[in-house]
């Protein structure tokens, strides 16, 4: 048999594989309660985002349910087989990492958009807030504001690459694993916090304050993990 070409895992579908091993195996029966988040970290030596991300996959996948407020449920291999088919694809970055990996790229984007943003550009940002605010006035999630705000800012460096990359970060938003986070943590409350950051990071851009900027953008996005890594039993709570 020839060799396989040996792909690199993403740490959350290693996880996610080793909890349906054990799901197959009888080790978690259908209907019993999964171990508690932060035991399953200290089981398998990672992070507890890495194991939400994991959790995720599992219930995108069919395997488990989230229950708020009372757990992770294993369910039944019929339902597991007939019903959701939908796959992770395998180059799908982890939502939690990846707000991680922006905090470091996009805090210094915003830096350098302090230093260089022109009249247009600043009036870019201020454009996407407010389309923000108009879609979480009328209770639909401001997406497009969002993704216009953080695209501004890339567009004030002047670098293409920096601009292609802020658009790759929004596109992996668009993956089942974030939506299906979201669904459980993103609410108007988070909605309206998170364009208060915004307006933060506006006004440390329009100071042309670098250091403001980018201390400004790192916080938001240290918020936004901490809004996506809450308590499951918060979860929809507002």
């Amino acid at each position: 048999m020839p060799l396989q070409t040996v792909e690199p895992q993403r740490l959350y579908r290693q996880i996610a594989e080793q909890l349906r091993t054990l799901m197959t195996a009888g080790e978690f029966v259908p209907g019993s309660r999964l171990p508690a988040e932060r035991d399953l970290a200290k089981q398998l030596g990672v992070s507890r985002p890495s194991v939400r991300e994991a959790l995720i996959a599992l219930e995108v996948e069919g395997w488990v349910e989230v229950r708020t407020g009372s757990g992770v449920y294993v369910l039944e291999r019929a339902g597991r087989m007939n019903g959701s088919d939908r796959k992770i694809p395998p180059t799908e970055w982890g939502p939690l990492e990846l707000i991680r990996a922006r905090r470091v790229i996009e805090g210094e984007i915003a830096s350098l958009a302090a230093m260089q943003a022109k009249r247009k550009h600043i009036q870019a940002i201020r454009d996407a807030i407010d389309l923000m605010l108009e879609d979480t006035n009328r209770n639909v999630a401001p997406l497009a504001g969002d993704r216009a705000f953080h695209t501004a800012i890339a567009q004030a460096c002047d670098n293409v690459v920096l601009l292609e990359t802020v658009q790759t970060f929004w596109d992996a938003r668009r993956g089942p694993l974030f939506e299906r986070l979201g669904d459980y943590f993103e609410t108007v409350p988070s909605w309206r916090m998170a364009i208060a950051e915004h307006e933060a990071v506006l006004a440390a851009i329009r100071a042309h304050d670098a250091q403001g900027a980018r201390a400004a953008m790192q916080a938001h996005m240290d918020k936004s993990h901490s809004r996506f890594s809450a308590s499951w039993r918060r979860a929809n709570s507002s």
